[in-house]
């Protein structure tokens, strides 16, 4: 008899184990998606850090206030076609700062015609790179790199609809 009671006990504990060993690796497996999510915009992120020697945080910041200056400027559905081409471009909205109210350089940019070769665009989001310990003129780097990176993965067209909303 108390040999019987014995190996129920070690039954026991070894199902007990079991349990939390699978409901470990479900819980597991439900996360994993979440952490794609995030990094989903990384080959972007990956461009701009090694290209322009900005932090991770500084590349998302600025790559999400140039897509939140193209999404004022674009339709909705030319967005989507842009939003389309990078990954995690929610992500990167939301990375990019929140600035107070405009600066006199940025309540300027409508007076120029045709944005003065993009001074337009780098006083849109001057405020935004100032708060990324980032110069106006850094933003300036970023397109080229954003364009060629939406254009590799939408397609020339989407890039020009890039390049249309950061003129």
């Amino acid at each position: 008899m108390k040999f019987s009671t014995s190996l129920l006990r070690g039954l026991c504990a070894a199902a007990c184990f079991l349990v939390i060993v699978v409901c470990s690796a479900h819980t597991q497996a439900q996360t994993t998606p979440t952490t794609v999510t995030k990094s989903s915009s990384a080959g972007l992120i990956s461009q701009l850090t090694q290209g322009l020697s900005v932090t991770p945080t500084q590349a998302r910041g600025g790559a999400g206030a140039l897509f939140s200056l193209a999404k004022s400027r674009l339709s909705a559905d030319e967005f989507s076609k842009v939003a389309a081409a990078v990954p995690g471009m929610s992500g990167l909205l939301k990375a990019a700062p929140a600035v107070g109210q405009p600066s006199e350089l940025s309540s300027l940019e409508g007076s120029l015609p045709g944005g003065l070769g993009g001074l337009g665009t780098m006083a849109s989001v001057a405020g935004s790179f100032h708060k990324l310990g980032l110069s106006p003129e850094m933003a300036a780097k970023f397109v080229p790199v954003m364009m060629k990176y939406v254009e590799a993965r939408g397609g020339l067209g989407t890039a020009s609809l890039l390049e249309k909303a950061l003129k």
